[in-house]
C-alpha cells in the first residue's frame, strides 16, 4: 500500500491496549490453557506481552518475520526462527501479531505451525481467512499507523486531505 492513501487509521497507546485486551479476552473463551504464546517480532510484541498478562501465560516464543521496509511489503524473510523442540507443530499455541495485512505472514506461519491458533488485533480482508481470531476490521486501503510509529503532531482533516489525493 502507498503513503499516498487517503485513508488512516491512527492508533493511540490506550486504544491498542483495549484492543490487545479485547483480544485477550475472546482468546480465553477459545481455550483456558493455552500452552504458550510465539509473538511475531516486531509488531505482535507489544499485544503478546499485553495477553500474556490477562491470561497468565509465562512462556513466551517469538519469530522474526519481515515482509515491510517501512512501508512497502517486499518478499518475506524468515529473520528467526522458532524452537521447535519447545513449539512442535504448534498445537495449544497462540501465534500473536499485531495485524494480518496481505496474509503473506500469515501464510508462512501456517506452513510452519499448522496447529497454532493464529489471533491479530487487527485484520484486513485479504489476510483475515488466514487468522483465527481478531478484534478489529480495516479495510484494505487503510493504512494503520501504531503508537510506536507515530508522534503527536498537527494532522489534516479528512476532507482537506482526500481533496490533496
Amino acid at each position: 500500500m502507498s503513503d499516498s492513501s487517503p485513508k488512516r487509521f491512527i492508533v493511540s497507546w490506550d486504544q491498542f491496549h483495549r484492543d490487545s485486551k479485547a483480544l485477550a479476552w475472546r482468546l480465553l473463551e477459545k481455550h483456558e490453557a493455552w500452552k504458550g504464546i510465539i509473538a511475531i517480532t516486531r509488531g505482535g510484541l507489544i499485544p503478546s506481552g499485553i495477553i500474556a498478562r490477562e491470561l497468565e501465560i509465562k512462556l513466551i516464543e517469538t519469530i522474526g518475520i519481515s515482509s515491510y521496509d517501512d512501508k512497502t511489503q517486499r518478499q518475506v524473510k524468515v529473520l528467526k526462527g522458532i524452537n521447535e523442540k519447545i513449539v512442535g507443530t504448534g498445537e495449544g499455541w497462540l501465534v500473536i501479531d499485531d495485524l494480518v495485512d496481505s496474509g503473506t505472514t500469515a501464510k508462512v506461519i501456517r506452513e510452519m505451525l499448522p496447529k497454532a491458533h493464529l489471533a491479530t488485533v487487527y485484520a484486513k480482508p485479504a489476510g483475515e481467512p488466514l487468522v483465527d481470531t481478531y478484534v478489529t476490521w480495516v479495510s484494505q486501503d487503510t493504512w494503520i499507523y501504531f503508537p510506536w510509529e507515530i508522534d503527536i503532531q498537527p494532522i489534516d482533516p479528512i476532507a482537506s486531505a482526500r481533496k490533496q489525493g
